[in-house]
């Protein structure tokens, strides 16, 4: 894993960072500009509905009244485009109501009573948006009230940041999920092709190693001590045809069948029993369980994952003593394979990318063992493998879920 110096993030997730804050931006600049748009068309369509009260007052004062008054409804009336409602000097609606409203429909069907409730509920909705503006005659009686509210464009202007947000909340996820999609099919094309170039250069060499077990064998004669080697080469070359076989699966689809669970992790405690000792450590392998648990599975490859997360647990016991337990249980719809050790535990740093290929805590380790059991689990097992539990100096606890 590539890491920034002492104290800095990687460069990964500081570009992370620049783009997410490059994102924020983009996103409080649009909504400012639309802002201050939706600002100035307030400030206009205010300005037309005073100067809508003005000519109203106009046309009341008495040496106006000879006037031409023809431009107030041609050239400011007609061009309002945002609902009013006029009110008198008491702020009461105006009958007949549909005179005195405009940009608004009204069901002229309805009784007097239920237009003028339908009035003052638009009237109180209006009012929400702009106080009213007062028509006054001779700068002390209030003649009537103008209560106006905001034009389809300044609405629509409202909506315009949020739906360019959503639209890009939309396109950032489907590229998101597609780039996720290819990345996953990338890697797992890695994976398949990986294994079996594995599978296929380990054929030959082991095909050439029977030929001369066998040579070897006659040779032998009845040589006890070269027996003995004879028969730990022969185990050796088992165990790698075993490994050819499991590389050589992965890709193709496995096949499953009903198995007891509870015989193949033992089979796998017998495996490390022997090698165990080697290390120069004193670690017990115990199996937990009361009945004998079975699952549907393919032996080989299950075997495997089961391999990886004991050798795991073996490796994060540092001080030479320790134990490794597994725990069977079931529930109705599931049966769980809980892997715990005594270990150093994982730091929470590292706990979301334990299961990235590559990553590993140790100096020479390659990063592929969780990341294979867990394709393993959820790809050809349709099951899940997780971290349940890690504690720092106490131990780490994976799980393993398959459905019945």
């Amino acid at each position: 894993m590539t890491q920034g110096p002492s104290g800095t993030l990687p460069r990964s997730n500081q570009f992370k960072i620049v783009l997410l804050g490059l994102a924020f931006s983009i996103i409080a600049g649009t909504l400012w500009y639309t802002h201050e748009i939706v600002q100035l068309l307030l400030a206009r369509e205010k300005k037309l509905a005073d100067l809508y009260a003005k000519s109203l007052q106009y046309l009341a004062e008495p040496s106006e009244a000879s006037g031409d008054y023809s431009f107030i409804f041609e050239e400011i009336i007609q061009t309002i485009d945002f609902p009013i409602v006029l009110t008198d000097g008491d702020n009461k609606p105006i009958y007949p109501y549909h005179a005195n409203i405009k940009n608004i429909t009204l069901d002229t069907t309805l009784s007097a009573d239920e237009q003028r409730t339908f009035i003052l509920a638009m009237i109180k909705k209006l009012d929400a948006f702009h106080p009213p503006l007062k028509v006054v005659f001779q700068d002390t009686v209030v003649l009537n009230h103008v209560h106006f509210g905001e034009s389809p464009l300044v609405t629509q202007l409202r909506w315009l940041p949020y739906v360019e947000i959503g639209l890009v909340a939309l396109f950032i996820f489907i590229g998101y999920v597609s780039f996720s999609y290819i990345k996953k099919s990338e890697q797992s094309n890695i994976w398949v092709g990986m294994a079996r170039e594995t599978a296929h250069q380990l054929g030959t060499p082991l095909s050439s190693m029977m030929g001369w077990i066998e040579l070897l064998r006659h040779q032998a004669g009845s040589n006890p001590k070269m027996m003995d080697t004879l028969r730990d080469m022969e185990n050796d070359l088992q165990r790698l045809q075993k490994i050819a076989d499991r590389f050589s699966k992965i890709g193709s689809r496995p096949n499953l069948k009903e198995e007891n669970l509870t015989e193949i992790i033992q089979k796998v405690f017998q495996y490390f029993d022997r090698r165990i000792p080697q290390s120069g450590k004193k670690v017990v392998l115990s199996l937990n369980t009361t009945v004998a648990v079975t699952a549907s599975v393919n032996r080989e490859l299950f075997e495997w994952v089961i391999e990886n997360l004991v050798k795991n647990a073996l490796d994060a016991i540092e001080n030479g003593n320790g134990a490794v337990t597994v725990v069977l249980s079931e529930t109705p719809n599931e049966v769980h394979i809980d892997v715990t050790d005594t270990g150093k535990g994982i730091d929470v740093r590292n706990r979301q990318d334990i299961f990235r290929p590559g990553f590993s805590t140790k100096a020479r380790g390659w990063g592929l063992g969780l990341s294979l059991s867990q394709r393993i689990i959820e790809a050809y097992h349709s099951g899940r493998l997780t971290l349940r539990e890690s504690k720092l100096g106490v131990g780490t606890t994976f799980r393993i879920r398959l459905k019945k």
